[in-house]
């Protein structure tokens, strides 16, 4: 992932503060995390790379699982270990992907909530709300990203795509 020169470079002084360890650590490797919303989804899907479709599978996968854990039907240390496959496939992603600037900052936008809400279900196995707000930083995914095996979401009854 290439970052913005300068823009990146102070978004990451400033959001580092801000950022759980592992995030922090990234930040300081040359990568910024954007602080602000999530981006609005691009006139055409972004393309993805074979680590970024890797990563994310793994995440969909571990958040699939862990729809259990808030139904009380998984114990802690399940959850726990979950989380933690969460975090293994965002380090994962920061380290291997490979994208151009815009993309590159619309996907920090999703990992670096979805890392900071991994970190506090592996502190806190108890805080399923952490599981929702992984949930919600991977939203804007399918529609930001061309990837297979997370189509767009199709707009609602009434509205229309620009």
């Amino acid at each position: 992932m290439r970052p913005y020169p300068v823009l990146l470079a102070v978004a990451a002084a400033l959001a580092a503060a801000a950022l759980p360890a592992t995030a922090q650590e990234h930040a300081h490797h040359g990568h910024a995390a954007p602080a602000a919303a999530p981006a609005p989804a691009p006139a055409q899907r972004w393309a993805t790379d074979a680590p970024l479709r890797e990563g994310m599978a793994r995440v969909r996968a571990a958040l699939s699982d862990l729809s259990h854990h808030e139904m009380g039907h998984m114990s802690d240390a399940q959850a726990r270990e979950f989380a933690v496959n969460v975090q293994d496939a965002v380090k994962y992603m920061f380290d291997h992907c490979k994208l151009a600037a815009e993309p590159d900052a619309a996907l920090h936008a999703i990992l670096v909530p979805l890392l900071a809400a991994a970190q506090r279900l592996d502190k806190d196995p108890a805080d399923k709300a952490a599981v929702a707000a992984m949930r919600d930083a991977v939203a804007p995914y399918p529609n930001q990203f061309d990837d297979p095996a997370w189509p767009a979401a199709k707009p609602a009854a009434g509205q229309h795509q620009h």
